[in-house]
Parts: C-alpha cells; sequence; structure tokens
C-alpha cells in the first residue's frame, strides 16, 4: 500500500515538473523545440492517462496546469502536439470534468477550440482524429459554456461541423460527436435558423428511419438534433411544408410495433418530441390532423398504458393530442349571464363599461381567429400535474415601490357633516342606559336618510309591477321522528316550490293527485341544529329577492346541514387519473358517433323542456345561491356541465349548486365542469366536491358531504374569447371533473364547490341569535343599507352592558375599543360565512370568556357583504358586474351602496376618534390550505424590493404581527407561515389596504380560510368541514381577547419592548415569504395566489409556546 501511495506522489511530482518544462519551452519557442514539445505532452498524457491524482494536480489552481496546455496548443503548429493536448483534454474533462469544465471555458479554452476547428478546416482533407478530438471537447464545453452557439457563430464554426456531417453520414466514429455539436449549437434559435437554411433538416431525415437495432445512440442524437432545430418556427414550417411530419408518425408507429420490449423508450420518446415541436405552430397542428395523427397516438399510448415505464411517452402523447385537439366553441349563445340586471348608472370604464358597450351581434363566445401561432400550450409542464408554476420564483413585480402610497393618510378623506347622519348606527356612544325602565335595544331599519332609508317589512312582500309574489302559505310542514322515509316523497322534498302558479305556469312540486298541497315529512332534527328552523327559513325566503325571481327552495337549505362527526381525509390523487380523463376526451374526437351531446339542462332555453325516455339525469339549480347554466349528456352516464356567469358579467366561473335527479344506483357518473377559468386549483391535490342526499336527509343524516373520485382539474378544448379573457387570445377554459356513485334509487341529491350559505340563512341565524340576548349582552340589529336588488344589508353591534347607569361604567362602556369585522363580500366564498357564523354564536355565548370579551370591545359586523351575488349565485361580484373588494378606494353610493356606508362607518369611527383597533375582513381561498391573513407592513412591502429608503421611512409598530401570533398558538387550523403582510398595487383598492392606509388601522386583515383542508397542525391531511371553520371563528374571538392584554395601558410598555426585540431580528434575518401574484383579467385573487407543490405533506414549523411574550420576540423564525 504504501509503495502505491509512494509511487503516486512520485508520478505527481513527475507531472508538476513536465508541466515547468513545458511552461518554459512555451516561453521561447523555437522549431527545433517542437520534438521536445511533442514528447513533453506525450508523456503528461500518459501520466494522466494512468494516474488519477496526476489529473487534479494538472486541474489544480496552483499549478496552473490547464493554463500551460492551453497556452501550449494556442502556439504549436505541429498536429502529433496539438492531438496530444487535445487528448490531455478530453482527459481531464471527462472523469469528474464539471468544474475542470468550468475552468477550462473561464480561461477561453472554449475560443481556442472553435479557432483551431475553423483553421483547420481550410486545408482539407481535415484531419480525422483532430476534428472526433475538437468535437468530443465541444460537446463537454457545451453542457457548461452557455455562449457556446453564439462563439460558434461568430467564429464560422457552424457550417464547419454541418459540412463534417453531410461528407461523413456512413463514417459514424466521427459523425455522433458532430451531430452532438449541432444539438449545442441549435439551442441558440439563431443558430438554428440558419441551420435550417443550410439544409440540416434534410440531413437530419437522411439519418433517422424505420426501426433498427444498429446505430441506436446515434439516431437518438440525431432525433434529439432534430427536435432542438424545430423549436425555431422557421424551421418547424420548412419541416410541414417538406412532408415531415407524417413521415415522423409513421417512424414512430414502426419504432412502437417492433420495440416489443421496450429497450429503445428514449428514441421513441425523441421521435414524440420532434412531433410536438412541430405541432408548437398551426400549421403543424392542421398537418398532424390531416396525417390522422390523434388516432395513431391514441392507439399507441392506449397500448402503451399497462406499462407504467412507458408513462413518458404516454404524457407526451396526451400533451400533443390536447394541443392538436380541435378549439371547440363552448356551446352557447353568449358567455354573457343568463339573467340581467339593468343598471341605472354605468362605470365609465372598466369590463361593465365594455359589455354595455358592446355592439349587438358581436359573437362574444369565441374569436373569429381561433388559435395563435404562438400557443399558450408552449409553456405547458409535460407532467400530469398542470402546474402554474414550474421555474424558480422571480422578484413580484407587483409589489408596490411607492413609500408615499404606503404610509397613513394623515387627514380625513370626507368632511365631518357629510358623515354626521351615521351616529344613528352608534347610538351606544349616547345612549343613558336607565335602569328604571327595561332595556330594549332596537332591531329597526336604518334611518341615515330617505335615499338610504329601508322599505318597511310589508313593502318588501309587495311584488314589483314586474315581479310576482311569493307566496309559502300553502307548504305545510310535519316532522317524523322515526327517521323513516316515504320513498315516493324523496323527489318532492328535493324541491320546495314557492308558489305553483308563478307566471303562469305550473311548477313540479308536492302535490297530491287532487292537486292540493303535499304535506313534507322530514324527521325532527332540530336538537341538533338549535339555530335552524324550516319554518323560520321558508319565512326569510319570503323577504328575499332575486333577479330570477326563484320559485324554489333547495332542501339543503330548508332543512339545514348538521356537520359530520367523523374526519374527511385529503383525497389521495390516483396515479394517472388525470391522463385517463383527458384520453376519454380524446376519443369523443375519434369516436364521434358514440357521443350523445343531448341538452337536458337549459337556462337559455327554459321554454323548450327536454323529452327523454327516463334514461337522463334531472338537474336544476333554480333556487337561491344556484348555478347551472347548461347540462349535456355526451354519453350515457357522463354529462358536461356549464356554468353561469356573474350577473352583468361575461365570466367568474366556479362557484356551482345544483341539484340532481333520476339516478340510477351503484353507476359511476362522470361530470364535467367545462367553462372553469383558474389555471389551477385545489381539486388537483385532494379536495372533493360537496353532496347533500335529501333521501339520507329524511333517514336521519342531513349532511354535506364530501364525495366524488377521479378527481382532477386540466386545461380542456373549449375556446375562451378575448373578450372574457380581458383581450388575450388563444386561452382556453378548464375542465373540473369528478366520478360519483349514487346510493339510493330515485334519490335527489344536490351538488356544491363548498357549504351553501345562503343569505335568507343568515337572516335566520340572525333571528335565532337575537333571541339568545341576555340582559348582560348589548345586541343591536340594524339595516345598513339597500343594495341593488332590493335586499337589505346587517349591521350588527354586539357589547357588553355597562353594569350600572352611573357615570364611571357608562364612561368604560363608551371607552371600550372597537373591532370591525366583515363577510361575504365574494358570495363564492361560502367559507367565510361559517366562519362568521362561529364568531357571532361566541359572541352571544353566555361562557364566562364570551362576557369578558364583550366587555372588552365594541363590536360592529357586516356578516354580508354582498347579499346580491350571494342570491344569485355569483361568485365573485356584485349586481353592478364588478368586484366589490376592490372599489374600497372610491365607491359608489349607487353602485357599491354595501362597500360605499362601510366605509363611511369606519370614516365616521376615525373621525370620531374611535379609529377600530382591529379591522378584519373573512375571506376564502381556493388555492392554499389551511387559515391564514394577510396584513399591511411598510417594513415588510418594502424588503420585497429594492427600494433604498432611510430608517425614518420603514419605522412602524410591529403590533400588526400579534394576532396572527395569537391565531397561530391558539387555533389548530391557522398557519402563521402562510401568512404576509405585503402590500402590492393591484390590491391598493381592497378593503385590507385602504382600511390601513385611510382609516389609519394598524392591525387590518383578510382572514383567509382554506376550501380545501389543512397540511399541518390538528387537522393535516383533513378536509375542512363547517364545525372546524366555526370553530375558527370562535377561536378569533378568543384570540381578540388575549389581544387585549398587548394593547391594554399596563401592559403596553413591556409588548413595545418585545416589539423592538422583534423588530431588530427582523432586520437581521428578513425572513419573509416571497410573494408572487400571477393575476389575470379574470383570475384576479383577493390575494397574492400561492399554488402549492403537489407533495403537500411538509410538516409545519408553528409550535404552540405557553409562554406568549417569548414566542413575540422570537416571532420571525415562523416565517419561512
Amino acid at each position: 500500500m504504501n509503495k502505491l501511495k509512494m509511487a503516486s506522489e512520485k508520478s505527481a511530482s513527475r507531472v508538476l515538473m513536465l508541466l515547468s518544462q513545458l511552461e518554459r519551452l512555451n516561453e521561447e519557442p523555437k522549431v527545433s523545440d517542437n520534438d521536445a514539445i511533442r514528447q513533453t505532452t506525450g508523456k503528461i498524457l500518459h501520466l494522466i492517462q494512468t494516474q488519477e491524482k496526476t489529473r487534479k494536480e494538472v486541474a489544480s489552481k496552483s499549478s496552473g496546469g490547464m493554463e500551460i496546455i492551453l497556452s501550449s496548443l494556442e502556439n504549436t503548429q505541429d498536429l502529433q502536439t496539438t492531438l496530444n493536448i487535445l487528448a490531455i483534454l478530453n482527459e481531464l474533462l471527462t472523469v469528474g470534468g464539471g468544474c475542470r469544465t468550468g475552468v477550462f471555458v473561464s480561461k477561453g479554452g472554449t475560443a481556442l477550440l472553435l479557432q483551431l476547428l475553423v483553421g483547420s478546416s481550410k486545408d482539407p482533407p481535415a484531419n480525422e482524429e483532430l476534428m472526433l478530438h475538437i468535437h468530443s471537447l465541444l460537446v463537454k464545453v457545451g453542457l457548461k459554456d452557455r455562449k457556446l452557439g453564439v462563439k460558434a457563430r461568430l467564429n464560422g464554426a457552424l457550417n464547419v461541423t454541418l459540412n463534417l456531417v453531410k461528407y461523413n453520414l456512413q463514417n459514424h466514429k466521427l459523425l455522433l460527436p458532430c451531430l452532438q455539436v449541432l444539438r449545442v449549437y441549435s439551442s441558440n434559435l439563431v443558430n438554428a435558423v440558419s441551420l435550417g437554411k443550410s439544409g440540416t433538416l434534410e440531413i437530419m431525415f437522411e439519418i433517422i428511419g424505420p426501426f433498427s437495432k444498429k446505430s441506436t445512440t446515434l439516431l437518438k442524437v440525431a432525433l434529439d438534433t432534430l427536435a432542438s432545430l424545430l423549436k425555431s418556427g422557421m424551421n418547424a414550417r420548412r419541416a410541414v411544408d417538406r412532408g415531415y411530419l407524417p413521415t415522423l408518425l409513421t417512424i414512430y408507429q414502426d419504432w412502437h410495433r417492433n420495440d416489443t420490449r421496450h429497450r429503445h423508450v428514449v428514441i421513441r420518446k425523441s421521435i414524440l418530441g420532434c412531433i410536438k415541436n412541430l405541432t408548437n405552430i398551426k400549421l403543424g397542428r392542421k398537418a398532424f390532423i390531416d396525417a390522422n395523427g390523434m388516432r395513431i397516438l391514441y392507439n399507441t399510448s392506449t397500448e402503451c398504458l399497462p406499462v407504467r415505464t412507458l408513462d413518458p411517452l404516454v404524457n407526451t402523447s396526451s400533451l400533443i393530442m390536447r394541443k392538436c385537439f380541435p378549439k371547440n366553441r363552448l356551446p352557447l349563445p353568449t358567455i354573457k349571464s343568463v339573467f340581467h340586471h339593468p343598471l341605472l348608472h354605468i362605470p365609465a370604464s372598466g369590463p361593465v363599461a365594455k359589455l354595455y358597450n358592446q355592439p349587438p351581434g358581436v359573437d362574444d363566445v369565441v374569436d373569429e381567429s381561433d388559435e395563435n401561432e404562438a400557443t399558450e400550450v408552449d409553456t405547458e409542464n409535460d407532467t400530469e400535474y398542470d402546474e402554474d408554476e414550474t421555474g424558480p420564483k422571480t422578484q413580484n413585480d407587483d409589489i408596490e415601490t411607492d413609500i408615499n402610497k404606503l404610509r397613513p393618510i394623515q387627514m380625513n378623506t370626507r368632511p365631518f357633516d357629510e358623515l354626521r347622519a351615521y351616529e344613528y348606527f352608534f347610538r351606544e356612544f349616547s345612549e343613558n342606559f336607565e335602569l328604571h325602565r327595561p332595556i330594549i335595544i332596537p332591531t329597526t331599519p336604518s334611518s341615515l336618510g330617505p335615499q338610504n332609508r329601508r322599505p318597511p317589512q310589508e313593502d318588501l312582500l309587495t311584488p314589483k309591477p314586474d315581479e310576482s309574489p311569493l307566496e309559502l302559505d300553502s307548504i305545510s310542514i310535519s316532522k317524523r321522528p322515526e327517521g323513516t322515509s316515504d320513498p315516493d316523497l324523496v323527489c318532492s322534498l328535493g324541491r320546495l316550490v314557492l308558489d305553483a302558479g308563478v307566471n303562469g305556469g305550473s311548477v313540479d312540486g308536492p302535490q297530491d293527485e287532487g292537486g292540493e298541497q303535499a304535506v313534507l315529512e322530514v324527521p325532527d332534527t332540530a336538537a341538533l341544529l338549535p339555530l335552524h328552523d324550516p319554518d323560520l327559513y321558508l319565512e326569510m325566503v319570503k323577504s328575499t329577492r332575486s333577479v330570477p325571481a326563484y320559485t324554489e327552495v333547495g332542501y339543503p337549505d330548508y332543512f339545514g346541514h348538521v356537520a359530520l362527526n367523523l374526519r374527511e381525509p385529503i383525497l389521495e390523487r390516483v396515479y394517472g387519473v388525470q391522463r385517463t380523463k383527458i384520453f376519454q376526451d380524446i376519443e369523443r374526437l375519434i369516436h364521434p358517433s358514440d357521443i350523445l351531446d343531448k341538452v337536458v339542462y337549459d337556462l337559455d332555453n327554459q321554454s323548450c323542456p327536454v323529452t327523454d325516455n327516463g334514461e337522463s339525469l334531472k338537474f336544476n339549480s333554480k333556487f337561491e345561491s344556484g348555478n347551472l347554466r347548461k347540462a349535456i349528456q355526451v354519453r350515457k352516464f357522463e354529462y358536461d356541465l356549464i356554468l353561469n356567469s356573474d350577473i352583468n358579467s361575461n365570466h367568474y366561473h366556479q362557484w356551482f349548486y345544483f341539484e340532481v335527479g333520476n339516478m340510477r344506483p351503484g353507476v359511476r357518473y362522470r361530470f364535467n365542469i367545462i367553462n372553469c377559468e383558474k389555471s389551477n386549483s385545489q381539486f388537483n391535490y385532494g379536495m372533493q366536491v360537496l353532496m347533500y342526499s335529501v333521501q339520507d336527509a329524511i333517514n336521519g343524516s342531513p349532511h354535506w358531504v364530501r364525495t366524488g373520485s377521479d378527481i382532477c382539474y386540466y386545461k380542456n378544448h373549449f375556446s375562451r374569447s378575448s373578450i372574457a379573457a380581458g383581450g388575450q387570445k388563444g386561452k382556453s377554459y378548464f375542465t373540473l371533473t369528478f366520478t360519483v356513485t349514487f346510493q339510493h334509487k330515485d334519490d335527489v341529491c344536490y351538488f356544491a364547490y363548498h357549504y351553501p350559505y345562503t343569505y335568507s340563512m343568515l337572516k335566520m341565524h340572525l333571528q335565532k341569535l337575537s333571541a339568545l340576548r341576555t340582559a348582560q349582552i348589548y345586541y343591536r340589529q340594524d339595516d345598513l343599507c339597500e343594495t341593488l336588488g332590493g335586499n337589505s344589508c346587517p349591521l350588527l353591534t354586539i357589547t357588553a352592558m355597562p353594569g350600572s347607569s352611573s357615570n364611571d361604567p357608562i364612561s368604560q362602556f363608551r371607552s371600550r375599543p372597537v373591532v370591525f369585522l366583515s363577510a361575504r363580500v365574494h358570495p363564492g366564498e361560502t367559507n367565510s360565512s361559517w366562519v362568521m357564523k362561529g364568531t357571532l354564536e361566541y359572541l352571544m355565548s353566555c361562557s364566562p370568556q364570551a362576557q369578558s370579551l364583550r366587555e372588552s370591545y365594541i363590536f360592529k359586523i357586516i356578516p354580508m357583504l354582498n347579499p346580491d351575488g350571494v342570491i344569485n349565485g355569483n361568485h365573485r361580484c356584485s349586481l353592478s358586474g364588478e368586484d366589490l373588494n376592490r372599489q374600497w378606494q372610491n365607491p359608489n353610493a349607487e353602485l357599491h351602496p354595501t362597500i360605499y356606508h362601510a366605509k363611511s362607518l369606519l370614516q365616521y369611527l376615525r373621525a370620531t376618534g374611535r379609529t377600530p383597533l382591529v379591522f378584519c375582513d373573512y375571506h376564502g381561498h381556493s388555492r392554499k390550505k389551511n387559515v391564514f391573513m394577510y396584513g399591511c407592513s411598510i417594513k415588510e412591502t418594502v424588503w420585497q424590493t429594492n427600494v433604498n429608503t432611510s430608517t425614518c421611512d420603514l419605522h412602524e409598530d410591529l403590533g400588526y404581527r400579534t394576532l396572527p401570533k395569537l391565531l397561530s398558538q391558539m387555533a389548530p387550523a391557522f398557519s402563521l407561515s402562510s401568512c404576509s403582510f405585503v402590500v402590492e398595487r393591484s390590491k391598493e383598492a381592497t378593503a385590507r389596504v385602504v382600511v390601513w392606509r385611510e382609516i389609519g388601522v394598524q392591525r387590518s386583515y383578510t382572514m383567509e380560510s382554506t376550501l380545501c383542508g389543512c397540511d399541518q397542525g390538528k387537522y393535516k391531511g383533513l378536509q375542512i368541514g363547517t364545525s372546524e371553520l366555526e370553530e375558527m371563528g370562535a377561536q378569533f374571538c378568543l384570540a381578540l381577547l388575549r389581544l387585549k392584554r398587548f394593547t391594554s395601558p399596563l401592559e403596553l410598555h413591556n409588548h413595545n419592548s418585545h416589539l423592538l426585540d422583534m423588530e431588530t431580528d427582523l432586520i437581521e434575518t428578513r425572513s419573509i415569504p416571497n410573494i408572487t401574484s400571477p393575476t389575470t383579467y379574470v383570475l384576479e385573487e383577493d390575494e397574492p395566489a400561492f399554488l402549492e407543490e403537489v407533495d403537500y405533506s411538509a410538516e409545519s414549523n408553528d409550535e404552540i409556546d405557553p409562554d406568549l411574550e417569548h414566542d413575540l420576540q422570537d416571532n420571525h423564525k415562523s416565517f419561512s
């Protein structure tokens, strides 16, 4: 062993000696030294080939070996010396050559090789061994030198290599490295175009061909080179014009048939790579269809499906077929909503103005030229999971960089005389609370003035001239304590009719043969639903005004939902499910005769009822919050579903809520919602749709349950017009597909995007909550304003009654800080209403903590900011067709009354010196798990940019972090690591930012609740339910109670010192999450759209620490 070591050291010292000798010869070159240089380089080559340590010595920086060798290569004119040096370099860059290649490039080795290549080609014939060495080195260098293609073009080396390929097609030894170099060259687009003009495509097709077991390595390189060349649109058009696409399909079929043992999968995938690049252009897609490419790839892929190792072929084939699938028109007369609500005041600009100014007769469903040359599929991920972001995240350009826009506005934005009318909503600040008379807290409508006064209750029940009365008096209800059911009543129970003769027509309803109203029998489960009363719900529906003038009530809303006791795990995605669904879609094109294409439900054509033989499902969405526009039966047990746009809009398709009947039990039904717009969804990460079975409810299980298998969300072949996509052309819709097996015959089932929570349900809950009022609770309900649709917007005031009517208790009562809460500005985010329900129930409870909370704060709560949107089944907008959470900067009293008056309340509070301590707007998030918050911070916003600011510009109290920190310790669904306090330009008109900047509320938040489930904490791996959402609302109250100790004068000094420590830590670490917000015209998220990885099982670092103050010092560690 020692002898080997000594020999190795001797060889290393010898190579250093030889390098020194070579360096001296380079400094004083003489003709007579050629032999010496040749011998020296030969000896170095021998040592390098036999001793690994010698390679390390030559490549080490201390030896300067690389510089000496390159200098010798540059100076020598001797062929053998040149060959020796090239062989040395090949040895150095072969084994562990990554770092060595980098050194070689940095020392100018690339340019030297290219000069040698061009120089050697001037005296034909070129030495084959020399060309072999040079190209072998260029292949290795190409991995490190990204500018190799540019250097080669500037040195004139492209044609040299191309000519070598052209004249050595049978010399595979030289041909292989030359092709490899061409592949590197063609990665540069300019080079690819130049090579294409020089006939490279034709040469490649002389090399590639049918199945053969010979020269497979050469064929693979040729195919990869061809694929690289075809990334150029010009080359792709040239290839299509020469008929190469059918040739490639034929070659692929041949390899597929003959490669029975699947030993050449890489070659087959390379052929598909060439086809994929050809079909990036419109001409290529047409040629693919004309060459029967869809059927060829479908058949070959189907044969590959049973073999897991062939998945790369199936996935690439699937991508090509999806790309080439002819764009279809969405089967609608217009993408505008079926329902229309005329606006008295139309905005001067924006989407609504464009909608109203659209010339008549314009086809807004599809563009004249549907496909662009540059298609969006070019950037699509080849994997089964179509992620929005596959590369590293870049800095978000949406982050606000103007310090002036981040600073709070120091002056009131409205004269106080304009705000004086809002004193009515703050009567608690002026009430004397005389205890010698009964204390009555009124719940009367508001009295802001004639223009905002809500009509008396009896006026609400009087129909407008263009409306029919809604009557429910004919419906009677009896309870079945046994929980048994009559099968004949199931279908009638599924649809409760408000008026059997609305608009002169007869509506299916629970009637007997004599035409009299049937008795609806339901199990008595009132004990499970203390805040739900079916009779009261129907009464609430009477005063709810909808644009479609709904005449039916959804059974789940009528009877109610009891939260499940069991946990519903996040669905594990079945491998290959998306691919299977896409193949089934492709079958529609290949086997069109199998498609029924039968319309079974259509809001656009209600006068033409569908007649069938009872084999089709029956659909309905004509009830409060319902959304389903059209249902098309495409196969016996498969249906395409189309959602309705928000009223006065032509997009926002996400929320759905509809009824299904006439099903067979034990049959797998596939449902495809085909006009989704978002580019990704939690349905790809374990979320399931919700289903409510009327049969189960009658049997004593009135639950919304997560259901569906084979769920996935993917881009489809239905074209989205530029009118709906904000001017962008070539966009497609997305499909949400799920499969359901029904359990009961003749059942009636409801499906929903999330747990429904209607406006009538809110009114019912508020009335039930008011009955819980005790002598210790101050509860008042006002009507803030009337919406565009004629519905009231409730405003609640909740606090504790003063201990007595003497001065001190009254003074303490009036000095309580205000907490302002709101929810449901976006109708489709029903989870926010369930969180609000949990908050309200806790505030009205009799627990000591609830009483302490009421004694600590005065709560002003608007539980539903967008009643009209909720009632009419919108996903995001109000009847004005606008996102109300983008109107807070300058709300219009006519178009956005709820926002206008909500902001006025806050402005009044600021003007009277009662700026809220906390403002929180409850929301739902469709693309993230857990519950989390967004707040506002100058410091954390600036840290995400390159803006240089002084220390005084970044001075702020870090108290905005306290409430999220508290929630992370108390609420199991809350994730501190998902929180962000960055202000973005696109969010400057949202409630959170406007209340922070204009009202001066430091603790201004949006609280986002997942629509899916949790990936951390107690509920990790579980889908979220109403009990968890209500628990979150209650935990928010408890966090506010703990917040009191950090905002009271006694605790303020200690709290500020901890915040200073936090600030120091934050400045040192700046451990703030990177924020990205890929927003589009139609897909604006209320907050940044965080897309998770497919693997969502990462542990959270949040831990509960009983010593909260110590945690506050280490707060920054929770932000990763």
